[in-house]
């Protein structure tokens, strides 16, 4: 057991900013209390939670490892569990945790923990790998500590995880990382979550005003209004996804969002493979989002402007209940084209930060910069 010389052990939550922070932050309230629950009666355990970029400029587990030692050193800490929302890869598998029961430290990749209960399943994975790291360092003849239990939060029918490779010269000793098809969709739900897709609608203002104005005009526009009355419902679901389609196409294309990896390996391409399906899903939760917004708002303006009987006169048919929710319906597909061509207007810049956590930014930023250069070598 890891214990400082007041007889109670220091654990440093390592975060990076943004959600790993917020993440640490929240369980640091009652992660004390919980690990003196479950460890051996009368120890105690003092959390600390210190937010730095700490995965800046490298996504390679050992030397990522290397830097948590390094960091641990220079404190006073006796554990040291840092958070990342960067999707991790060692030996060609999506990397969970690692281990250093020697070191006293560990290293949790958020997005293999899946996009729901997110916090949850981050506190009892930290709670986990604390008293995995605090606990007694028996060893065999090879391999990691004997005595250490299998990481219960990590284990399930539904989760792939399993004990990984690694490397003699690696300061891990324990590791456990995702596989297979359902592995890839929980890594995959865990980096949209990571994002945040909700954000990208006060992201988009310059996008939502000119949708909004679209639609008010649209609304009130008679032609529209026969539209919306020839249209049957599959050619009005066909005009939702063309809409949304377009939407998510031109916010990719126009900030390029597109991640295209200057290696060749089968590693790089899987990885260029997964960035690029969280930004389609990130962007697409985002745009549907506003589309339901926009179907709100057009039927509340609906309700305020439209005269039942110049509609009546004009369609031939009464403006009942099922008129007013197919035209917002239709309407909100023609103001998410017009939201297309105003999200022109934003910035590549402000369309990344909407769609992206600030790790993911930073991540692109440095890829692009080595893609820049390797072009003027």
């Amino acid at each position: 057991m890891r214990v400082s010389s007041q007889g109670v052990t220091v654990v440093a939550l390592l975060a990076d900013p943004d959600a790993p922070t917020e993440i640490a932050q929240r369980m640091a309230r009652i992660l004390p209390a919980r690990l003196a629950d479950k460890a051996d009666q009368g120890r105690r355990f003092d959390v600390e939670v210190v937010s730095e970029p700490f995965t800046a400029g490298t996504e390679d587990p050992p030397t990522l490892m290397r830097r948590i030692m390094d960091r641990g050193r220079a404190e006073s800490w006796d554990i040291v569990v840092a958070l990342t929302d960067l999707p991790l890869h060692s030996h060609g598998r999506k990397l969970v945790v690692d281990l250093s029961h020697e070191h006293g430290l560990a290293l949790l990749s958020l997005p293999p923990l899946g996009g729901l209960r997110l916090q949850t399943r981050a506190r009892r994975a930290v709670e986990e790998a604390v008293l995995s790291l605090a606990g007694p360092r028996a060893t065999g003849a090879e391999g990691p500590p004997q005595s250490q239990p299998l990481l219960a939060p990590f284990v399930s029918r539904l989760a792939p995880i399993h004990p990984g490779q690694v490397g003699e010269e690696e300061t891990a000793d324990l590791r456990y990382v995702i596989s297979g098809p359902r592995g890839y969709l929980r890594v995959l739900l865990g980096m949209v979550r990571a994002n945040r897709p909700w954000r990208l609608v006060p992201g988009l203002s310059k996008a939502l005003a000119a949708a909004l104005a679209t639609g008010a005009v649209a609304t009130v526009n008679s032609t529209i209004w026969n539209l919306a009355e020839s249209l049957s419902t599959p050619r009005l679901v066909i005009a939702t996804v063309g809409s949304v389609a377009l939407m998510i196409g031109w916010l990719i294309v126009d900030a390029q969002l597109w991640h295209r990896s200057a290696e060749v390996s089968r590693e790089a391409r899987q990885r260029a493979r997964l960035y690029n399906a969280s930004t389609v899903m990130t962007v697409g939760i985002g745009v549907l989002v506003c589309y339901a917004g926009l179907i709100v708002v057009n039927l509340v303006w609906a309700l305020f402007i439209l005269n039942d009987q110049l509609f009546a006169s004009t369609t031939r048919t009464p403006l009942h209940a099922a008129e007013y929710w197919t035209l917002s319906w239709f309407v909100a597909s023609v103001a998410t084209v017009g939201g297309a061509l105003g999200s022109g207007l934003e910035s590549d810049e402000a369309i990344r930060a909407a769609a992206y956590s600030k790790r993911e930014q930073e991540r692109r930023h440095m890829l692009q910069d080595d893609d820049g250069d390797q072009l003027v070598t």
